[in-house]
């Protein structure tokens, strides 16, 4: 014995149909680019954080040397073809994060604070550097870390409220 099942797909065919126009018109892929750039932001806000967190700067120049796009990045966070370049406009922004090796010999201006040295490219005296390793504090490491866990309910909440926006879900 055969009976004969009507299904009504047409809300399905309506959402694919959707998904297609504005696929062609390339609207959801600059609403991702936007998005992504708005994860750089927040990414941002994060290796600042980070930065003071860790103790890496003296000075705000660190902190406030990080930038989306341009010249002279220093990192970047890619999804399929879209790619977010995050820099920094201080060329020693890689040796706070990574850790580095002191140039013996190399004269530093600044001043000294108690047991704590202030660089001050303006000071007419300074310290003159010894061989050593000097740890990096992973700052930026940190934040890809943070970043990373939080990618997952960032673009959940973003695709819900794109579904809400475009289908009216």
């Amino acid at each position: 014995m055969s009976r004969n099942i009507e299904v009504d797909v047409s809300d399905a065919r309506d959402f694919f149909q959707k998904m297609q126009q504005l696929g062609r018109s390339g609207e959801i892929k600059k609403a991702f680019a936007l998005w992504l750039k708005s994860v750089g932001t927040e990414f941002l806000r994060i290796v600042q954080d980070e930065i003071i967190k860790r103790g890496s700067v003296d000075t705000r120049q660190l902190l406030a040397s990080f930038y989306q796009g341009g010249d002279g990045n220093h990192w970047e966070l890619n999804e399929g073809d879209l790619t977010l370049e995050v820099g920094s406009t201080v060329d020693y922004a890689k040796w706070v994060n990574d850790g580095h090796f002191q140039n013996p010999g190399r004269f530093i201006p600044g001043y000294w604070e108690g047991t704590h040295f202030i660089y001050d490219r303006n000071a007419k005296g300074g310290m003159v550097l010894k061989a050593k390793w000097v740890d990096g504090s992973l700052y930026f490491d940190a934040a890809c870390h943070i970043i990373e866990k939080m990618l997952p309910g960032l673009l959940e909440a973003k695709l819900e409220k794109w579904l809400n926006e475009y289908f009216e879900i």
